[in-house]
């Protein structure tokens, strides 16, 4: 027999396809800001608002109150938090072809695009190379985010990953040589790319802002950096806002390789 509170509980069509695009709109989110730093963020609004919902459903009042103004002037602050991600979004939705790329199946995307391998070994030969020519550099490697907010602040070039390329790029006398550059898809996308600068107090007073700007894409992406430093000529590599000196380029292949999604 069917319990009685099972018949006050009214489900229409319009709640479930209520739910199913929330659910939605939820993982599409999170696809947009995997890869992040802002991907914290939004785990602990989603946290915040379930527990909102909790204290309301408990009718404690107080903290509903509480969690209410919260919620209500957080909207402001959001737009600002998630600034680059919202304009992110609105940029992939006008890009002509978007649709051509991905394709979507309720919750399932399918990616219509090939898988493509990075070109590591040119990027070693070159930063081995400029160590011993001691030539600074600064490359980045995109994972799963393209870094599409640091691309526009550079040169875009995509370009191949060339050896000659990349030692060109940073000479001394080139126009491109001061900034990062950004590789993703086995393409150079950008040079002298302009990254955000770790405020970290464990990086070394002795390591210059290349060095600081390579700890901070790494804080708030899921990208590689590779430094060379033109002062000592040797190589370092930063990921998830950790620094590593002093490594040698067979070394340095075996972290990227081991990193790369």
């Amino acid at each position: 027999m069917i319990p009685e509170i099972l018949f006050f509980i009214e489900i229409k069509f319009l709640d479930i396809l209520d739910i199913l695009l929330v659910a939605f709109l939820l993982f599409e989110l999170y696809n947009l800001l995997k890869g992040t730093v802002a991907i914290n963020i939004f785990f602990g609004i989603v946290a915040f608002y379930l527990l909102w919902k909790l204290v309301t459903a408990l009718d404690m009042r107080l903290l509903s109150e509480i969690f209410g103004a919260f919620i209500s002037v957080g909207f402001i602050a959001l737009i600002v938090v998630f600034q680059p991600e919202i304009r992110k979004f609105l940029l992939m939705l006008g890009t002509p072809g978007f649709m051509k790329k991905r394709s979507r199946f309720l919750f399932w995307r399918f990616d219509i695009s090939s898988q493509v391998e990075l070109d590591i070994d040119q990027i070693i030969i070159a930063c081995k190379k400029m160590a011993e020519n001691k030539t600074g550099a600064l490359i980045i490697i995109a994972n799963k985010s393209a870094l599409e907010q640091y691309v526009e602040t550079g040169e875009q070039l995509n370009a191949d990953i060339s050896e000659a390329l990349l030692e060109s790029i940073f000479f001394k006398n080139s126009p491109l040589h001061d900034g990062a550059v950004i590789i993703h898809q086995n393409k150079i996308k950008a040079a002298r790319s302009i990254l955000p600068v770790s405020s970290n107090q464990l990086i070394s007073a002795a390591l210059g802002l290349r060095h600081r700007a390579a700890v901070g894409i790494t804080e708030q992406s899921d990208a590689q950096s590779i430094i060379v430093s033109e002062e000592t000529g040797e190589i370092a590599y930063a990921i998830d806002g950790k620094l590593q000196n002093k490594i040698k380029p067979n070394q340095l292949k075996t972290y990227i390789l081991d990193n790369l999604s």
